[in-house]
């Protein structure tokens, strides 16, 4: 039993919670929010996706669910489908972690990028879709240019303050599982 509370699994889950909640909260201040200033990054896309291509292992479907539907809820946006989006999104990269593993940096920002365009521009479509309005579409690809522009930095945060990096092929954990 007390190993299963010293897995580094838990702690890194619960430092993504705690981040997300730092981020959310954040968001929800009254900080430049004057009409017609410049949107800022997606910062828990970033943490997220940065994550998800490092170390898929440490962020369970479930609490990326959790976490996105109660940003959806606090935010006023239409509940469960932006993290619908996200999930699909995360899915497709974790199913690529074997090709990811092996790609240098300039490639998975790439891939990132692809993906951060990919996830807003299904977004806006089905919003459209259903007549919801929504913020300029200039506004929308402002943040997420703002985005892909950050990732570097998360990853490279990620990688000095927490040690978060991708695993080398063939690396077992304390158990003799394969990353």
């Amino acid at each position: 039993m007390a190993e299963f509370w010293r897995q580094e699994h838990w702690i890194f889950r619960g430092l993504f919670l705690a981040i997300a909640l730092a981020l959310l909260f954040v968001r929800l201040l009254p900080l430049g929010s004057a009409p017609g200033a410049m949107p800022g990054p997606d910062l828990l896309i970033c943490v997220t996706l940065a994550w998800i291509v490092r170390r898929p292992d440490f962020l369970p479907m479930p609490l990326i669910l959790l976490v996105f539907l109660a940003e959806d809820l606090i935010l006023f946006r239409p509940p469960g489908l932006w993290a619908a989006i996200v999930i699909l999104a995360t899915e497709f990269l974790r199913s690529r972690i074997a090709l990811t593993r092996e790609l240098s940096f300039p490639v998975e920002w790439l891939l990132v990028s692809g993906v951060m365009l990919g996830m807003m521009l299904a977004y806006r479509t089905i919003l459209g879709i259903a007549f919801v309005p929504q913020a300029p579409f200039g506004f929308a690809v402002v943040q997420v240019l703002w985005s892909i522009a950050v990732y570097p930095v998360v990853v490279g945060l990620s990688r000095l303050a927490l040690d978060l990096r991708k695993p080398a092929t063939g690396e077992v954990d304390d158990f003799g599982r394969r990353l």
